[in-house]
């Protein structure tokens, strides 16, 4: 009888074990691919960020971004990626809605190491004068636990109202990641915008923005638990110094 008990708590240990093990490689699978913007999952960022040195006041700002991305399988060999970023900016004087950027990447479904996409982005605006319009594309490797990549856009504006300035922006995101078995992320990258109509030595924003974030779980959903700080390298009079973000992104496994 205790050799069959025995036997019992023996195989329950395992099951157990054998369990936490295939969710912690789910974890670290998930992580991974969180770190590729382009995969094949359906995941929505609440990104917060903390600006302050901004102004002759070092004033903070606050930038809430609302960052949904959704993937669809158009045929046997290409998917399609939309990306949609919804800010919310609050400083001392206001709260607006910022622009909103959207972009479609369509991917070869299968790579066979460089991990691909390109296609349209949008700049849509929701309190700026100007609509804009042009090319956006990434680019990354994963090898093991790294990935390493560069997501860029160039919008031009073409209507909107026509005593605005017109737009010329162009915005570069090279990032480096490293994901362990624990699905602990440590990432660096940069989120450079570049201002072709603003004046010699005012066009460049440049943060590099250091960020660490651990998968768990966001109700009955996997999700991403992040937290960074930034600093200004270059910035036009008046821009930020320095910056503290945390994001929660909840995860939703696209169906095939």
């Amino acid at each position: 009888m205790r050799r069959k008990a025995s036997a019992l708590v023996l195989a329950f240990a395992i099951a157990l074990s054998a369990s936490a093990r295939a969710a912690t490689d789910e974890a670290h699978e998930l992580a991974k691919k969180l770190n590729n913007p382009i995969s094949d999952l359906v995941s929505v960022p609440f990104q917060f960020n903390w600006e302050f040195g901004n102004g002759p006041n070092d004033d903070m700002h606050h930038v809430a971004n609302l960052q949904p991305v959704v993937p669809f399988h158009i045929t046997e060999h290409t998917n399609l990626i939309a990306r949609l970023i919804m800010p919310t900016i609050s400083t001392p004087q206001s709260t607006v809605a910022g622009d909103m950027t959207f972009s479609l990447f369509f991917s070869p479904a299968k790579s066979g190491g460089l991990i691909w996409g390109a296609g349209p982005a949008a700049l849509l605006p929701r309190t700026g004068p100007k609509w804009a319009i042009g090319p956006t594309v990434v680019a990354l490797k994963q090898q093991g636990p790294y990935t390493y990549g560069v997501l860029a856009n160039q919008l031009w504006s073409f209507t909107g109202d026509q005593d605005a300035a017109d737009l010329n922006q162009f915005f570069f995101q090279p990032f480096f990641a490293h994901t362990s078995q624990k699905a602990v992320t440590l990432t660096l990258q940069s989120e450079s915008v570049a201002n072709w109509k603003a004046p010699d030595g005012e066009q460049w924003t440049v943060p590099l923005i250091a960020q660490v974030s651990k998968m768990a779980k966001f109700g009955l959903f996997p999700a991403s638990y992040a937290a960074g700080v930034g600093f200004y390298l270059d910035a036009p009079t008046g821009g930020p110094e320095w910056k503290l973000r945390s994001v929660i992104t909840v995860l939703i496994p696209a169906s095939k």
